[in-house]
């Protein structure tokens, strides 16, 4: 566990959860560039689904699969909570996206967008899906 936590982290998390994809990606880009280990690896993660997301605003469905793929592994270290945010609940959602969007493939890529732009969720015949948010949990 982190000892502190950043306040540009926190700063980084309001952007992920407002979707704002892009400025989360610069303000923890700096953060990653200057830390170490573990905690290099895990800004890393969220990092990647957050740029994972941005591309998927764009309709890059290829860019999106990949960074969702690469986030999620990096993370997978840190579950069930790490640096006071529920690791396993924020990979839980990313995988499953990852999941509708390989399932979907890049021609629905629009379909998930549209939906994405008004909710936090998408919906078909067979899946609700939760846009992935950053959770902060309670300190025991």
């Amino acid at each position: 566990m982190m000892e502190t936590v950043p306040q540009e982290f926190w700063q980084g998390v309001d952007q992920f959860n407002n979707k704002d994809y892009y400025a989360c990606h610069d303000t923890l880009e700096a953060l990653w560039m200057e830390s170490t280990e573990p905690q290099k690896t895990f800004y890393q993660g969220i990092l990647q689904i957050a740029v994972a997301l941005y591309h998927l605003g764009n309709h890059n469905w290829r860019g999106a699969v990949i960074l969702l793929g690469e986030g999620i592994n990096r993370l997978r270290y840190y579950q069930p909570t790490y640096a006071e945010i529920d690791v396993e609940q924020f990979s839980i959602e990313s995988q499953q996206l990852l999941m509708a969007l390989q399932q979907a493939g890049p021609e629905k890529v629009a379909e998930f967008v549209q939906q994405f732009q008004t909710s936090d969720t998408y919906i078909d015949r067979n899946r609700t899906l939760q846009l992935p948010k950053i959770v902060r949990v309670a300190l025991q």
